[in-house]
């Protein structure tokens, strides 16, 4: 059932992606710093915000939902894996911020994709 839960998780995920382009697209230094320790300072930080606008738009069209969804989980699921491997819990003496706001966008685009599963093209083509 698409609730309105669902709507203010979708509505949450984007924001939290939208909000984010500010720090990447304007240079912001601690948003160099973690593509720096990434090795992917400048072309990663710039592609990595695109791909997140372009989710969050997804996210907003109810026909898109489960696409932006599933590029969320992509994104969000790379920061995490750097965040473990390259940056730690504590990126930049952030206190875990950071990190533990892609668990959560993480967590809610789950959420919001599993709700969404059956918009998923190969998903109508299985009974169930």
């Amino acid at each position: 059932m698409k609730s309105k839960i669902t709507f203010v998780l979708r509505l949450i995920v984007a924001i939290i992606l939208i909000q984010t382009l500010r720090f990447k697209f304007t240079a912001h230094p601690d948003s160099v710093y973690i593509f720096e320790k990434a090795g992917m300072e400048p072309y990663g930080r710039i592609g990595i915000g695109i791909l997140e606008l372009i989710a969050g738009i997804l996210l907003l069209i109810p026909k898109t939902v489960w696409i932006g969804s599933l590029l969320t989980l992509g994104v969000i699921g790379g920061a995490i894996f750097i965040h473990l491997t390259l940056l730690g819990i504590e990126a930049n003496n952030d206190s875990g911020t950071l990190f533990i706001t892609a668990l959560v966008t993480f967590l809610m685009a789950a959420i919001i994709l599993y709700q969404y599963r059956r918009d998923i093209p190969l998903y109508k083509t299985k009974k169930h």
